[in-house]
């Protein structure tokens, strides 16, 4: 796999993860530790996408 289109699938993750956070936040009796557990993949997927972009 390129660098590139390994970059490319961990943006795509990172769109996922976001629309999933989005999502659990607006459903009623959302669990605040399933949210923190989906900012955290979603923030190590960025920090994956910065530090392979530098």
């Amino acid at each position: 796999m390129s660098l590139s289109s390994h970059l490319s699938e961990l943006k795509r993750k990172h769109e996922l993860l976001s629309h999933e956070v989005e999502q659990t936040q607006r459903a009623p009796g959302a669990d605040a530790l399933h949210v923190a557990s989906l900012k955290k993949r979603k923030l190590k997927l960025k920090e994956e996408i910065e530090r392979l972009s530098n």
